[in-house]
């Protein structure tokens, strides 16, 4: 099984960051940096293997299954089923990512759950809202064709699947709540949470967190609004409702209704902490049940390369997804 502290940490050193090392080209294309793949797991304590979602946009699912054949003895009842979606600031990253795999591996093991991470559309050649349209076929995939896995249909219970996200992919899990969760039949699934690990969202005017953020090792301020400028829409600015849904959404309450409960996590040290707490007031301010989360150490993406910071993580989502997670936090 992947170790989150297995793939190589990201550098301490902002000109080495990977967000820094994109390169946009006059013509609008970019050059992505390096980063390895780790292939689906045959064996070991937690299996994964790749399926298709849909083959005319080349998007697809890596399914991770802790191994009934491995110790401890698997659990009496089905497991519930989080469908999730990695990071990377719409531009970078894929399922198969080491510290995204490694990440997904840790967290099936840990919950315990069949994790379903989506291998999305990346921009700039493909800008919002392309991801939010293929998280929402993810979530469709629940419904039309999850019980036909053979995974899902001998250890899964549809009946309790979570819709999660860290950074841009926490983003596109709330879009998909608001989307394809809010009211929808999803029969024979039903969502029952959304999981907002560290959601990115942005803004015009720069919040506290953020305006110290210049050097930050993980997300320097350059680096995000990069990232912002490549995914947006063209010519949107970032007070758009795909960043800044609680300045830009002005049916917000009639969009949130019938969200379902969500939990929101973050580290006092990422630089969109202030966002996020934000986002949590917003929420609960149009009615949604939230558990925060907010006072984790450490840094934006800490849980990919620090195993006690996905400690942290994965106990607070087993307790979300358990129902016992309701203690607010700030």
């Amino acid at each position: 099984m992947g170790d989150v502290t297995a793939a190589a940490a990201p550098s301490t050193d902002k000109s080495n960051n990977l967000f820094m090392q994109i390169v946009v080209h006059p013509d609008g294309t970019i050059t992505r940096p390096f980063v390895p793949d780790a292939p689906p797991s045959a064996t070991g304590p937690v299996l994964s293997r790749d399926v298709p979602l849909d083959a005319s946009l080349a998007t697809s699912l890596r399914l991770y299954l802790p191994n009934p054949a491995s110790p401890p003895p698997p659990p009496t009842s089905k497991l519930p089923v989080i469908l999730y979606f990695h990071g990377g600031g719409f531009v970078l990253f894929s399922t198969g990512s080491v510290f995204y795999h490694a990440s997904c591996e840790a967290m099936a093991a840990a919950v315990p759950a069949i994790v379903v991470s989506l291998d999305y559309r990346l921009a700039p050649e493909h800008r919002l809202p392309a991801a939010y349209d293929d998280a929402a076929s993810a979530v469709l995939w629940l419904r039309d064709a999850a019980a036909g896995d053979p995974w899902i249909a001998a250890h899964g219970d549809l009946s309790r699947c979570f819709v999660m996200g860290s950074s841009s992919g926490g983003n596109m899990a709330l879009n998909a709540g608001v989307r394809a969760c809010r009211g929808l039949d999803l029969g024979p699934a039903a969502v029952r949470g959304l999981v907002l690990h560290q959601p990115y969202l942005g803004g015009v005017a720069r919040t506290p967190s953020e305006e110290k953020s210049g050097d930050d090792a993980v997300l320097p301020l350059e680096a995000n609004d990069k990232l912002w400028s490549l995914a947006l829409p063209a010519g949107a600015d970032q007070d758009h409702e795909f960043s800044n849904p609680a300045k830009s959404m002005a049916a917000a309450a009639a969009a949130l209704t019938g969200l379902p409960r969500c939990l929101v996590t973050g580290s006092d040290g990422d630089p969109l902490i202030d966002r996020q707490r934000e986002l949590v007031a917003w929420l609960r301010g149009h009615g949604v049940e939230v558990v925060a989360k907010t006072d984790f150490a450490g840094s934006h993406a800490a849980e990919l390369f620090v195993k006690e910071t996905a400690d942290e993580l994965f106990a607070a989502v087993c307790a979300f997804v358990s129902g016992a997670g309701d203690v607010v936090h700030s």
